[in-house]
């Protein structure tokens, strides 16, 4: 057995086992140059025994989350009390209550609903498909788990995709007629060229006659040969192009709104520590967010349509498209879900209320129903676990008083606990308990100051650096682990360069999302990518692309209307006094010390 093997044989043991005893060299060391700096030091050895477990893998993300809640108590680093708590903050309440109402959507297939609705109003030409499969999956992602929504999408994509390949019957010929016909002249179309070949006039035709009109067939034959090679080359390229505008549109779609994916919500609640602790708010609600992320997403949308146009199917005429079998398809899978019943009506309006109660609750231009309760007692966690019990309340079918049958609710407890994703919910806790030991022990604030080499450069070219590191990371592992061990670290450098927060924490949160370059970089392309149609080398090669444009997306955004919603050019009123803007060292103060 080679050593290679022997490695990949013994790879999860050595990564387990190793990792930390290298970090512990860490706090070894500092102990023997910077006693003081005891608390960061072993921070640090937790912060990255973490990071290599999640990047590897090597134990469940969510398991590697679970890690703050006994790895910083044992280091003192901070009460254990205190990391418990950050599992379930106001935020993870939020992200749960909107999966609540994601798991109905899911299970009374409106989601299927509203995307083959959507397919029916586009034409049939490939690009407009693409389009057509590319909007409704946007959407949907950012309401419900881009897996669900890209996992729910391809197998359509598929059945029309294989419609999009028709037998070709494409080389229109007169076939050379009768040997005991008299002929003239035999016309043949190669091509859409017509080429003329005489034929004598005869009773027979000799043995150079036959041999002649064998050649004409053979070589007809090649050519047609040649056309059906084109035709399926220009399958294989929609393949590849319909199957890659699922995952794009699945991953664009979860920086519309807060709650569309998970580094979102670790960002929002990062920012928040920072301005709670100086009695101040960052101005980022579910409604702020969606007015910065929603064009941000929309323009990145568009752009990688034309974008996957351009690199699989051009963009001049389609040809050789089975229009009506296109058509048949999306209509046929639509019709099977039969008119809309009850309890998609119901889940829909019970959606549509928990979107408005999270744009009007606090829109910032103008008063939000929350201004009529006590300051702070309202939190976008409010209405979202609101109207997720409802849906454990209101009923499926119409009442019927009459009716002595049991009337079963939208949501059941064992529906919910078989469909939703809690490791997701885990894992959040898990990047908040991290990043609360790194404020709380001053880490975050150390490297933060460390970074402060970075004060020369210009803000733009500072974001477009952060955005392209964040970026190229978190295609090898998950985003939600790369938001919680760089956004701390990203916001506290911000604090120490008197930029705003939001003006480098806002675009290296988005960029945490644009994984299009591997298959495992997220679970949208491992799930096109299983499909069979792409290989890898198609996903790098419009991979880079679309990060490329993304980051220059977002840094459009982030300096154009984000500075306008946000108001970035003014620095927070904490900020501009020096001896509460570095809030982590304060906080350090906080934690017990080592026991003597």
């Amino acid at each position: 057995m080679s050593r290679l093997k022997i490695f990949a044989s013994y790879r999860r043991a050595l990564i387990l086992g190793v990792t930390p005893f290298v970090s512990a060299l860490i706090p070894i060391i500092t102990a023997a140059k910077a006693p003081e700096k005891w608390r960061e030091a072993n921070c640090a050895f937790g912060l990255i025994v973490m990071a290599v477990y999640w990047t590897t893998e090597v134990i469940p993300l969510s398991v590697t989350a679970l890690f703050p809640v006994f790895i910083f108590p044992l280091l003192n680093v901070a009460p254990a009390k205190v990391l418990c708590m950050q599992y379930l903050k106001d935020t993870n309440m939020m992200f749960v209550g909107g999966l609540v109402v994601a798991v109905a959507v899911e299970h009374w297939n409106l989601h299927k609903r509203i995307a083959l609705k959507i397919l029916t109003l586009v034409g049939s030409k490939p690009r407009w498909l693409m389009l057509g499969f590319m909007l409704p999956t946007w959407f949907l992602s950012m309401w419900i788990s881009n897996t669900a929504t890209t996992a729910m999408m391809i197998p359509i994509a598929q059945a029309v995709i294989n419609q999009l390949k028709q037998p070709k019957k494409g080389i229109d010929n007169e076939v050379i007629s009768d040997k005991n016909e008299d002929v003239d002249q035999s016309d043949i179309i190669l091509n859409g060229i017509k080429s003329e070949t005489s034929v004598p006039n005869g009773v027979g035709n000799t043995d150079e006659e036959n041999f002649k009109e064998g050649k004409q067939e053979e070589n007809l034959k090649e050519d047609k040969l040649i056309i059906e090679e084109e035709e399926d080359e220009e399958w294989k390229r929609l393949c590849k192009g319909m199957s890659l505008c699922v995952a794009y549109a699945a991953t664009t779609g979860g920086i519309a709104t807060l709650t569309g994916t998970g580094p979102n919500l670790i960002m929002k609640d990062d920012v928040d520590e920072y301005y709670d602790h100086h009695n101040d708010t960052s101005g980022l609600s579910f409604g702020t967010w969606m007015a910065f992320g929603l064009p941000t997403s929309a323009i990145t949308l568009i752009i990688a349509w034309f974008w996957l146009q351009f690199m699989f199917i051009g963009f001049g005429k389609s040809k050789n498209v089975n229009d009506e079998g296109v058509k048949a398809v999306i209509k046929k899978e639509y019709d099977s879900l039969g008119p809309m019943s009850f309890a998609e009506k119901s889940v829909l309006a019970h959606f549509v209320i928990l979107a408005l109660l999270w744009l009007t609750r606090e829109p910032e231009f103008i008063p939000g129903w929350a201004d009529l309760f006590h300051d702070k007692y309202i939190v976008d966690a409010v209405p979202a676990v609101f109207i997720a019990c409802m849906l454990f309340i209101f009923p499926s079918e119409k009442p019927h008083f009459t009716n002595e049958r049991t009337v079963v609710p939208l949501l059941k407890w064992k529906t919910v606990a078989q469909m939703f994703p809690w490791h997701i919910v885990l894992l959040l806790g898990g990047g908040f308990a991290l990043a609360e030991a790194c404020k709380v022990s001053g880490l975050s604030a150390l490297v933060g100051t460390a970074l402060k080499v970075f004060e020369g450069l210009h803000p733009v070219v500072l974001v477009l650096c952060l955005c392209a590191i964040v970026a190229l990371l978190t295609e090898v592992t998950s985003n939600v682990a790369i938001a919680s061990l760089f956004l701390p670290i990203i916001i506290s450098l911000a604090v120490e360069i008197r930029i705003h927060p939001l003006y480098l924490a806002f675009p290296c949160a988005l960029s945490t999302s644009f994984a299009f370059m591997l298959p495992v970089a997220t679970p949208p392309n491992a799930i096109v990518f299983s499909y069979g149609h792409i290989r890898v080398i198609d996903m790098v090669k419009a991979g880079v692309g679309m990060n490329i444009i993304c980051l220059g997306v977002v840094t459009l955004a982030i300096n154009t209307w984000g500075k306008a919603i946000f108001n970035l050019d003014t620095l927070p009123s904490w900020m501009t006094n020096p001896q509460s803007a570095n809030i982590t060292t304060a906080m350090a103060n906080i934690t017990v010390g080592p026991h003597n």
